[in-house]
C-alpha cells in the first residue's frame, strides 16, 4: 500500500511538473510574436537599439532586464496619456502581452521549437522606410571633439535632382546618433545661399532626433521635394567626452503620381521664459489661433531635458475646449510624434494652447545645474518649449 502510494504521488508530481512546462511561455510560440510586432523595428541588427530581439540567442541574455522594463512600461516608448486622443503608432503592450513575457522570464525564459515560430517582417538592413530610391550623405565627415559647445551646423547636400519630386518617405540616419541631438532637413535652391531659418520654413522636408525611426506619409500623401535643390542638414551635435565623426545619410521614396494631399505642419512655439533655479514644476504656455481651416494629423512635442509635461488643448470658437494630446511624463530621449488614429479637423479661429512644466530641481536626475535659472537656447542644458503638429492640405493643382 505505502508504495502504490508513492507511485501514485509520484505520477501526480510529474504530470503537475509536465502540465506546468506546457503552460510555460516559449521564446518561438508566445514570445517572438510579440517582439516581432511591437520592438523588431528597432531592435535588430543594423538598428540603433542596443540589442537584437530576432533570435532567442540574441535575446536570452536581455530577459532580466526585458523584464524590468516591460513590467514598468517604459517599453516600448511611449508617453501619452491613454485618456485623450487614439494614436495608430501607439506601440504600446497590452496586458495579456505584458504577462506572457514576465511569464516566458520568470518560467526560464525557454527557447522551445523553432518550428514555432513565426514568420519575421520583411525590413532593409538600416533603414525603417523599407529600400530608399535615393541615398544622400554628406560629403565629408564632421569632427565632433571629446568636449566643448558645437554651434549649429548648416550642411549642404547637392541632389542632382532637376524635376520636383513626391516625397513618400524619408528617413535622416546619424552615423553619431550618441552626439546627435537633432537633425532637420530642408531645401534652398541649388547653389543659393543657406537661410538658418529655412529649417522650419516651407522647405522643410523632415527631422529627427536619435532613436526615431523614418517617416512613412499616409496613403495619397507627400511632401514636395523642389527640382534643382540641394538639402541642407541642421545638425545640432553635442559632445560627451568621446571624440568621433558623423557622416548623416537622408533616404528618400518617392511617389509615381502626385498625391492628393500635401504634408505640412504647424506649431506653438514660446522663447520668452525664465524657469527658476530649483523650481520643480514652472510653467511655461503658448497659444496660436489658426488662420484657416485645418486638418491635423500629428503632435510632436519638443523640450530639453527639464522638461517635465506637456498639454495641447483645442478652444474652439463655438466655446467647446478638448485636450488633444497629454504627455505626463516628457522624456527628452524619447521625442515621438504621436500619429492620430484619425485626422482632426480643426476650424478657422480655433485656438490651440500648449502649457508645458519644466523640473529644474535636484530631484531632476537629467538636470545640467539646479543652481542656475534656464531661459530658452539652442543647446541641451538649455530650453526649449515648442509644440510642433503635422497637418494635410490639398496639393495645389498645377
Amino acid at each position: 500500500m505505502t508504495l502504490r502510494r508513492i507511485l501514485f504521488g509520484l505520477t501526480v508530481v510529474l504530470a503537475w511538473t509536465g502540465s506546468a512546462r506546457a503552460q510555460t511561455p516559449t521564446f518561438a510560440r508566445d514570445v517572438a510574436p510579440i517582439f516581432y510586432a511591437k520592438c523588431v523595428e528597432c531592435h535588430r541588427p543594423t538598428m540603433f537599439a542596443p540589442m537584437s530581439l530576432v533570435k532567442y540567442d540574441d535575446a536570452r541574455p536581455w530577459a532580466r532586464s526585458i523584464r524590468n522594463r516591460v513590467s514598468t512600461r517604459t517599453m516600448p516608448p511611449w508617453g501619452a496619456d491613454p485618456a485623450h486622443g487614439l494614436f495608430k503608432n501607439d506601440p504600446r503592450l497590452t496586458d495579456k502581452e505584458i504577462a506572457t513575457i514576465l511569464a516566458w522570464v520568470d518560467g526560464g525564459a525557454p527557447k522551445g521549437d523553432n518550428k514555432d515560430l513565426p514568420k519575421l517582417p520583411e525590413f532593409v538592413d538600416g533603414w525603417t522606410i523599407g529600400k530608399p530610391d535615393a541615398v544622400f550623405e554628406m560629403k565629408e565627415p564632421f569632427a565632433i571633439p571629446a568636449s566643448g559647445t558645437i554651434e549649429y551646423q548648416y550642411i549642404r547636400i547637392p541632389t542632382g535632382i532637376t524635376e520636383d519630386k513626391w516625397l513618400a518617405a524619408i528617413e535622416i540616419k546619424p552615423e553619431a546618433r550618441a552626439h546627435v541631438h537633432h537633425v532637420i532637413a530642408f531645401t534652398v535652391p541649388a547653389g543659393s545661399p543657406i537661410s538658418e531659418g529655412g529649417a522650419l520654413g516651407p522647405g522643410n522636408i523632415g527631422g529627427v532626433t536619435p532613436n526615431k525611426p523614418g517617416v512613412v506619409f499616409d496613403p495619397g500623401v507627400g511632401r514636395m521635394l523642389n527640382g534643382n535643390s540641394d538639402i541642407v542638414l541642421q545638425m545640432h551635435y553635442t559632445t560627451n567626452g568621446q571624440a568621433t565623426t558623423d557622416k548623416t545619410q537622408v533616404g528618400l521614396r518617392f511617389l509615381k503620381e502626385p498625391p492628393m494631399w500635401q504634408q505640412r505642419g504647424g506649431s506653438v512655439i514660446q522663447p520668452r521664459f525664465v524657469i527658476p533655479a530649483g523650481a520643480p514644476a514652472h510653467e511655461v504656455r503658448g497659444s496660436r489661433v489658426l488662420q484657416n481651416d485645418e486638418i491635423i494629423t500629428s503632435f510632436t512635442p519638443h523640450m530639453h531635458v527639464r522638461g517635465k509635461d506637456m498639454t495641447y488643448t483645442a478652444k474652439y470658437p463655438d466655446g467647446r475646449t478638448e485636450v488633444l494630446l497629454s504627455v505626463p511624463k516628457y522624456d527628452f530621449n524619447w521625442q515621438i510624434t504621436y500619429q492620430l488614429k484619425e485626422a482632426k479637423r480643426m476650424p478657422k479661429g480655433t485656438e490651440i494652447e500648449v502649457v508645458a512644466h519644466f523640473d529644474n530641481s535636484p530631484q531632476n536626475k537629467f538636470n545640467p545645474d539646479p543652481t542656475k535659472d534656464v531661459r530658452w537656447g539652442d543647446q541641451t542644458w538649455e530650453e526649449m518649449m515648442i509644440g510642433f503638429w503635422g497637418t494635410v492640405a490639398e496639393r495645389p493643382k498645377q
